[in-house]
């Protein structure tokens, strides 16, 4: 494990930060595990209804955190159905939110997490600002690696767009074909888009798939942001070091 000695709590080493959005940045985590439950539940008594099952409702923790969090929408609607035994057929990206496809469930999910942004707004950690202001003025690179393919709305909502010099999200993983967390592609390119090797760069996630992301690509740091109880688990994935806000790192000084 990396040892911290900078004085934002990073190693000397790292010159640049990739800062995963949802949970870390913005609050929005817990209006991404609302939809997904909308979404999940809603299809979940359907097929229960169906083939006269049980129904097993999503859990907005522990299923969003396991199977969902950190992931594309179709690697969360594939990974979270697999649990459940569960396969659809793909279907096409422009699947109605009504088609029982892998699109469909996504594009359900992501309408109902449109409406709710539009009527909640967006909220910001004030620690996680007061920490990535910090940053770019000791003149480190900044990056957004964000799963979310609404990623730039949102930032944008939030007013903090302006403090990110690159954004790696969910179009982007699209055109460029990344791979999506837990593999290392997203946070590879958003080290690539500030000029720096991985050893060079500091992650900074709050799923535990987005951990995972961090050590498999042998960055120089990797951060975990526990807003739900799941040190131990981001530990167990890879994170270097666990805090409950970003503010705390400016406090090791």
């Amino acid at each position: 494990m990396a040892t911290t000695t900078g004085p934002l709590g990073l190693p000397e080493a790292v010159r640049g930060c990739l800062f995963d959005m949802d949970g870390v940045l913005t609050a929005t985590a817990e209006v991404h595990a609302a939809a997904w439950k909308e979404t999940f539940d809603a299809f979940l008594r359907a097929r229960a209804q169906e083939t006269a099952q049980p129904f097993v409702a999503f859990d907005e923790v522990a299923d969003y955190d396991r199977y969902v969090d950190g992931r594309t929408r179709a690697d969360g609607v594939r990974s979270f159905l697999a649990s459940r035994g569960v396969a659809l057929p793909e279907g096409q990206p422009d699947d109605p939110p009504e088609a029982a496809t892998v699109n469909g469930l996504g594009n359900r999910k992501n309408a109902l997490l449109l409406e709710r942004l539009a009527h909640d707004g967006v909220r910001v950690f004030e620690g996680s600002l007061r920490y990535v202001r910090a940053v770019k003025e000791r003149g480190l690179g900044r990056a957004v690696v964000s799963a979310s393919a609404n990623a730039a709305q949102v930032l944008e909502a939030a007013g903090i767009a302006d403090l990110f010099e690159a954004r790696i999200d969910g179009l982007v993983v699209a055109r460029r074909g990344l791979k999506g967390k837990p593999a290392p592609d997203m946070f590879l390119a958003g080290a690539e888009a500030l000029g720096l090797a991985p050893s060079e760069a500091a992650v900074f996630e709050d799923a535990l798939a987005g951990v995972e992301a961090g050590r498999a690509g042998a960055f120089a740091f990797v951060v975990g942001v526990d807003r739900v109880g799941q040190a131990q688990a981001l530990r167990e994935h890879g994170a270097d070091v666990v805090v409950g806000d970003l503010a705390e790192l400016l406090e090791q000084r």
